[in-house]
C-alpha cells in the first residue's frame, strides 16, 4: 500500500481500511502463536500500513480544521 493511494481515499473508506488491517493483524498474530505464519514479512507490513492510514486520517482531520 503507497501513501498516494490512501490519500485518494475518503476518510470514511479509510476508516474501513484500518478496521480491515487490523482484523488482519489480528488474525496474523494468532497464526504466529500458534506456529502456522509462513509469510513473517506480513506483520511488519500490516503494522506500517496502519500507521500510514492512522497518519493520513490525522492529517485530513486537521486539514479540515484549518
Amino acid at each position: 500500500m503507497k501513501a498516494s493511494d490512501v490519500r485518494t481515499k475518503s476518510a470514511d473508506q479509510l476508516k474501513d481500511e484500518l478496521i480491515k488491517l487490523k482484523k488482519e493483524q489480528f488474525n496474523l498474530r494468532f497464526q504466529a502463536a500458534t506456529g502456522q505464519l509462513e509469510k513473517t514479512a506480513r506483520a511488519k507490513e500490516i503494522r506500517r500500513d496502519i500507521a500510514r492510514v492512522k497518519t493520513i486520517l490525522r492529517e485530513k482531520a486537521v486539514a479540515g480544521k484549518a
